[in-house]
């Protein structure tokens, strides 16, 4: 497994700053730039297509800015398994990973925690103006659809009813961003957990076979059951209810990239935390039903799928992972190492003690978590404060300016979550609930110690 890590000094200071191991922008890629068709603009030598939005002069401004990027985008959604670009980190997949980091922050800014409002669980904004509202109005992409999920949880410590909740939304870059990019990028983000239903599916650990394909159900491809039970469930019990995150997600992606079929396309799908466990199912899914076969293309069979999850859990076992990599779905783990969340679930039947039970010849290898993809690993606390551990806008903030970057402490404290949520189990009646809340009390105190 790739490894990069960008040490930290002590949280006890007042500023962080990373080692110097960021590359510079001249690694790697050096090779002449060619260009193709994307939508309605051509680029190269070749005129504009008549009609277009877009004029010749500010075609040629996009290629000379975006023209790297157009150039090795394959390798940046990792084709190579980020082969030379993880360790040290290379300045354009750096700036890439800080992109579509904000596309996830733009969930948590636009997600409406106020239990007095309307739009209570909910996005504040209308797909619109949602880009503009949180200051990403010149990203380049078009909101197509908002996804909600549903938790099939009842805890006693939860008021309302378990409606689905707004956990994400599906993008398509535009013509001109398109253009810079080297390919049509369809982006679906995730927010992570929120709720209490979402936060004891976040630590549930019983895996179960995913069974997402009707016609080769696959037993030995496990997943966590309460991730799959937050991708999977509906309110068919409601005459008017949603369906399925998974149904939404599916039928957008299969609508939008019949639309662009023929175009040079990718698939990225970004998450933080509970999101990057949705944002792996959803790329198995796609990859395992065949909806990113590229039949209009002799040279490029499919649509690649790339997964950029930010301090995500574990999601399956070795043969989820085994099974990704056979449908090349690529991931990037962008991880803290004192992140207790990214140690769950399977805190003890993980990656390590598989090694064991393979040597030893024991019976529970399929019982055992991994994680999927190459690891870019952090190390910027050290646990003095559990509230920014996890925190997404410090992942991002960090690598965007590494230096003179002041520490903020105000958000979510995990301490305080773990024990209330294991407070609470004493009342719950299955031992699952009551294992999952003290499973995270015990891992955050494990840290700090």
């Amino acid at each position: 497994m790739a490894t990069s890590v960008l040490i930290m000094p002590n949280a006890n200071m007042n500023y962080n700053t990373f080692s110097g191991n960021v590359s510079s922008g001249k690694s790697l890629f050096s090779r002449t730039p060619t260009f193709k068709t994307y939508g309605v603009v051509q680029l190269g030598n070749q005129p504009v297509k008549a009609g277009s939005l877009i004029a010749p002069s500010v075609v040629k401004k996009v290629v000379a800015t975006g023209s790297r990027l157009a150039r090795v985008w394959r390798e940046i959604q990792g084709m190579n398994n980020w082969k030379n670009l993880v360790e040290p980190l290379d300045s354009l997949l750096r700036e890439e990973i800080i992109r579509y980091g904000e596309f996830v922050v733009a969930c948590y800014k636009s997600f409406e925690f106020d239990p007095n409002s309307k739009r209570y669980l909910n996005c504040k904004y209308g797909k619109r103006n949602l880009l503009s509202k949180v200051g990403l109005q010149n990203s380049g992409y078009e909101v197509t659809k908002y996804i909600y999920a549903t938790p099939d949880i009842n805890i006693p410590i939860q008021n309302g009813a378990n409606c689905g909740r707004w956990v994400g939304y599906v993008a398509v870059s535009n013509d001109y961003e398109t253009a810079k990019l080297g390919r049509r990028d369809l982006l679906i983000t995730f927010r992570g957990t929120v709720t209490n239903p979402e936060w004891l599916a976040n630590l549930m650990s019983s895996l179960t076979a995913a069974r997402l394909d009707p016609h080769n159900p696959r037993p030995e491809v496990k997943v966590e059951a309460g991730f799959l039970s937050l991708y999977t469930s509906d309110e068919s019990e409601s005459k008017f209810g949603l369906p399925s995150c998974r149904e939404q997600l599916l039928s957008e992606v299969s609508r939008i990239l019949n639309k662009y079929q023929g175009e040079d396309m990718s698939i990225t799908i970004a998450g933080h935390s509970m999101g990057s466990s949705l944002a792996l199912l959803l790329a198995y899914d796609i990859s395992e039903l065949g909806l990113n076969k590229n039949i209009a293309s002799e040279v490029n069979d499919y649509v690649p799928v790339t997964v950029f999850s930010f301090g995500g859990p574990r999601v399956g076992n070795s043969g989820f992972k085994e099974r990704c990599e056979e449908l090349r779905v690529k991931v990037l783990r962008i991880v803290n190492v004192n992140d207790p969340i990214t140690k769950l679930p399977g805190v003890f039947l993980n990656e390590s003690f598989k090694v064991l039970v393979e040597k030893y010849d024991l019976p529970w290898s399929c019982s055992c978590y991994a994680h999927v993809g190459v690891e870019l690993l952090l190390d910027f606390f050290k646990m003095h404060n559990p509230s920014c551990v996890h925190d997404l806008e410090m992942y991002i903030n960090l690598l965007k300016c590494p230096e003179n970057y002041e520490i903020q402490t105000e958000d979510f404290n995990f301490l305080h979550k773990a024990k209330e949520l294991a407070l609470s189990a004493q009342n719950f009646k299955g031992l699952s609930w009551r294992n999952a809340a003290f499973n995270m009390v015990g891992i955050v105190q494990s840290q700090r110690t």
